[in-house]
């Protein structure tokens, strides 16, 4: 066992901040996240290889404090106690006391089901950029991005920098809707002018609002794309179809500890703290708003759980800007209905366990459709499905089962007391 003052779970902009501040009070932290650099998906690579202003510094500065203790490519499992977790490194399982949490869990892409869109060559939109700047080779391929959200213009741009031939790009959302919100970026300078910037990166691509995809053709790969653009249908040979309707807040350890949801996001007051005493959110998790957001939150967190509270001005006024921005972004790009009516009786929602959308209407819950056809039991645990039916049916989760990751069975039996005992009966 091991305990050590504030445990913050991901390593993204928002933990970085968090475990910055956090440490200048000179309390022992344990920084954990899964993947084997730091940077989340937004500093996918390592934050000393963005070229957002705050990462570098962040990263240098981490690098000299001997109070943060890294744990990477580790991941927690659950609670096995009180202020206690089960964290999984690569080599063994460990118990985790702490005093303070910081939950820093960031978010995931919202993947929305349509006819084809399990073919090999269809992608979420971030998905296929993760993979992208993990080397994955599109030169010459010809790629259209598709969904909705800002999100689009940056997966573009990685995707053109990387030698692809983007078609088009494809926004959900109408062109007056788009003009009302482009006008509001004066109020953020910094968005006002990363989005001039990816804009200008993107000349020459065509941009079409009111448009989506309504179906992928193809025998095993893709071949096609049909799409909607302005009420009128048109087909699209292509390579890939990066595909993505936004982020959803991963929320399923803060629900496991018993952290209030509201709006599907995690429940948080003024200094970040959750409804559980010494439990704080900062980042996504709390409401997707972007790196700007997630930093400031992560300093505001941060700098509570380590004791010494807020005493720069600065990072309150970033906070409250960019919940304004957040704000906004969520009404601009709201899902319109006619997404609800893609699928074909035979499109499956679940792909994990191969659920068809002829399966589930007749169920009225989630947790009916889940005994009833094993939909949200597969591997991922509904993370894929679970944003998929809520937008479809309105369907809420009404539990967090243990483990809240995917688990080695070394890991649930390595702890032989009363607790592990717990998470191995719960995973069952």
């Amino acid at each position: 066992m091991r305990d050590v003052d504030i445990v913050i779970v991901g390593a993204g902009p928002a933990g970085l901040a968090a475990a910055h501040s956090a440490a200048q009070s000179g309390v022992t932290i344990a920084l954990i996240d899964d993947n084997p650099l730091a940077g989340g998906q937004i500093w996918r690579g390592g934050p000393n290889r963005s070229t957002h202003p705050q990462a570098k510094k962040l990263w240098t500065e981490l690098q000299t404090m001997s109070n943060v203790q890294w744990c990477m490519q580790s991941r927690i499992v659950g609670l096995v106690g009180p202020a206690q977790l089960l964290l999984e490194t690569p080599q063994q399982a460990v118990k985790l006391g702490y005093r303070k949490l910081i939950l820093a869990t960031g978010a995931r892409e919202r993947l929305l089901p349509f006819p084809g869109w399990t073919l090999a060559g269809v992608t979420g939109a971030g998905g296929l950029q993760a993979l992208v700047k993990g080397g994955y080779p599109v030169h010459d391929k010809r790629i259209i991005v598709a969904g909705s959200g800002p999100l689009l213009l940056a997966v573009a741009a990685t995707l053109q920098q990387r030698g692809a031939h983007v078609l088009q790009i494809l926004e959900q959302s109408n062109w007056r809707q788009l003009a009302g919100f482009a006008l509001q970026l004066t109020r953020t300078p910094a968005k006002l002018k990363q989005a001039w910037q990816l804009r200008g990166q993107l000349a020459g691509i065509a941009y079409h609002t009111d448009s989506y995809v309504v179906r992928a053709e193809g025998d095993y790969q893709l071949r096609a794309v049909q799409i909607m653009r302005g009420g009128q249908s048109e087909t699209i040979d292509c390579d890939y179809l990066a595909c993505g309707y936004g982020l959803l807040p991963n929320t399923e350890l803060a629900e496991a500890i018993g952290c209030h949801i509201v709006d599907g996001a995690v429940q948080v007051d003024a200094c970040q703290h959750t409804s559980v005493e010494n439990v704080y959110c900062a980042g996504e998790g709390s409401g997707v708003g972007g790196v700007d957001l997630a930093l400031a939150e992560g300093y505001i967190a941060g700098a509570h759980a380590g004791g010494l509270g807020v005493t720069d001005g600065h990072w309150l006024a970033q906070r409250r800007s960019q919940q304004g921005f957040a704000r906004r972004l969520s009404k601009t790009f709201a899902l319109r209905p006619e997404l609800r009516n893609l699928c074909d009786a035979d499109t499956l929602v679940c792909r994990c366990e191969d659920v068809a959308y002829s399966s589930l209407q007749s169920h009225a819950s989630w947790r009916s459709a889940k005994l009833h056809t094993r939909c949200g039991m597969g591997p991922c645990q509904g993370k894929v499905c679970g944003g998929a039916t809520d937008f479809l049916f309105g369907w809420k989760p009404d539990s967090v089962r243990l483990p809240v990751s995917p688990a080695r069975i070394g890991s649930l039996i390595s702890l032989r007391d009363e607790g592990a005992a717990r998470v191995c009966d719960l995973a069952d």
